[in-house]
Parts: C-alpha cells; structure tokens; sequence
C-alpha cells in the first residue's frame, strides 16, 4: 500500500487534534505525537502548516509554533547568562580555532549538561506559561538539530511530566519499520525505534 500524502496525514492529525479528548498521544504525562515528513517537504509542510493553523484557530484553538531554532537561541542566551564567556561568540571562536566537530561537541555539552542549560529545561519553560487547555504547540525546524546538535528522542524522553500542553513534534526523515525514524535522511544515522509517542507517518 502507498504512503499516506502529507495532505492526508495532516488532516488525520487534524481530526486528533480537534477530538474531545485529543488523540495525539495516550499518555497525559507526554502529550507529545510526532509527525514524519520527507526533509525535500519542508517547503510543502510550511505552506500546509499555515493553512492547517488557520482552521485550528477557526476551530477555537491557539497554535503557538516554536522554531526549534529559537530554542537553541534561548539556550545560548540563557548559557551567556551564566558565563560571558561562554555561549554562542565562544562556539564561533571555538569552530574557527578548532574546527566544526569541536564547537559542535561544545554544543551538545551545553545542552545536556545540567550546569549550562538542558535543551528540555528550556523547552518546560518556554511551555510553562501557555494554557493547556486551549493551546497547541508546534515545534518546527527540527533541521537546526543537525547534523549531530542533540537527539530528538532524548529531548521527548526527557520532557516526561514537564508539560501538559499539546505538542506536535515536526521531524524531517524518514520512517523505517512501523517506528524507525531517520532524522534528516542522514546515511549516518541510525533509525531510531524507542519512541513511546504517537507517530504519524
């Protein structure tokens, strides 16, 4: 049988969304759901993104999307914070001095190490303020994560209990089995399969 179009697969996820409950996830303690795009889509997604947000909004509902780009950029900041010396102008430094595969192994301390800023703390609290009740959320740009920045699945593992707001994860790869996701198409990456969310692909 032939892949679901993206058109069809979102208006499943629109169908989940507008549902009383929703049915994007089973867990209310990770209300998060995944959805698969092919990384040459991302222009289609956007365009379709627009649309599908004007009618969830019609709906009665807030789409709030959340680059995850800017998440990063919160991250620095926060990092820059702490330490002046650290952040992004270091990671700049750093890649010309050193070389792209040291700033990005730099990155990937400041984003799972507690003392800096933990890429799902800064997720939980940009979420804290929007209403469960009557938001969604749609994370975005998952391509800022690559090649190597930080794994999608350890994000969502990590975001257990953090939110009760609806997120819709974004991921451009493609799908291997039933639940293999292979972030960007990268030849180097493995499929990962140890998603507890709903995965809609």
């Amino acid at each position: 049988m032939p892949p679901s179009s993206l058109k069809d697969r979102l208006a499943i996820l629109e169908s989940d969304l507008k549902s009383m409950p929703m049915r994007i996830s089973a867990y209310e303690d990770l209300p998060f759901a995944i959805f698969q795009y092919l990384p040459n889509q991302e222009w289609e997604l956007r365009k379709e993104l627009d649309l599908l947000m004007t009618r969830l909004k019609e709906f009665g509902k807030q789409v709030y999307i959340l680059p995850l780009s800017q998440l990063l950029q919160v991250a620095l900041d926060k990092i820059q914070q702490k330490d002046k010396y650290e952040g992004l102008e270091a990671l700049i430094v750093l890649e010309q001095q050193r070389g792209y595969l040291e700033a990005q192994r730099q990155m990937i301390t400041y984003l799972s190490e507690p003392i800096w800023a933990p890429l799902w703390n800064v997720l939980a609290e940009v979420l804290l303020p929007l209403d469960p009740c009557g938001t969604i959320t749609f994370l975005t740009g998952a391509s800022a994560l690559a090649p190597g920045l930080f794994q999608v699945s350890t994000l969502l593992n990590k975001m257990h209990n953090r939110t009760k707001v609806p997120t819709i994860l974004f991921y451009p790869g493609s799908i291997e089995g039933t639940t293999g996701l292979r972030f960007m198409d990268l030849a180097d990456r493995n499929a990962l399969g140890n998603y507890r969310v709903k995965i809609y692909s």
